[in-house]
């Protein structure tokens, strides 16, 4: 392994740590509709836990409304139930060949929830990366050993790695932000 390897990798898993950041937030509710409020829900489909949508299609016709049409219409119940289950507090109608579910407006106090959860979960993505840097910094101190590295290339990329590591914080703190500001809107 070069130093190379060594940063691609570090930015490689940095990258899915957002990415993972990515997905959670995309499932936290900001009063808008978004097909994405839906996608982390697990629907039992004939006796297995399937992901929503392998089975249906979420689409989001205006801003208060989120419709769910299923491929088999047998699985609108099972769909249902597991959105009434949900943490979301959502209420969908049956129309028959598909569900209809009305998003009502945030209350000022549910806002302030979701903004503490989505800080939540942003400092559960930091750490992810700091502990990500730990483990490079680790590496590199093997890695030193097995190339012989002098003192100051072996600084010179433990700077690095901290350039890496904060371009990720600030991308972390700018998804937040973004969030935040959804959620508040």
């Amino acid at each position: 392994m070069t130093l190379k390897d060594l940063y691609a990798e570090t930015r490689s898993q940095m990258q899915k740590s957002l990415e993972a950041l990515e997905h959670n937030l995309a499932g936290l509710r900001t009063g808008r509709a978004n097909p994405a409020l839906l996608l982390h829900l697990k629907v039992e489909y004939y006796g297995a836990h399937v992901p929503l949508n392998q089975i249906a299609t979420v689409t989001a016709p205006d801003a208060r409304t989120l419709v769910v049409q299923s491929w088999d219409q047998n699985a609108l119940k099972a769909i249902e139930k597991a959105i009434r289950d949900s943490d979301l507090g959502l209420n969908p109608s049956n129309k028959g060949d598909a569900l209809y579910i009305n998003i009502p407006p945030l209350t000022e106090e549910r806002r302030k929830e979701l903004v503490r959860t989505a800080r939540h979960l942003a400092e559960e993505g930091r750490v992810a990366i700091r502990n990500i840097r730990r483990e490079a910094l680790e590496k590199l101190k093997k890695l030193s050993k097995e190339l012989h590295l002098s003192e100051d290339d072996t600084k010179r990329a433990e700077g690095e790695i901290q350039k890496i590591t904060d371009e990720f914080i600030a991308k972390v703190d700018e998804m937040l932000e973004k969030k935040e500001g959804e959620i508040l809107h």
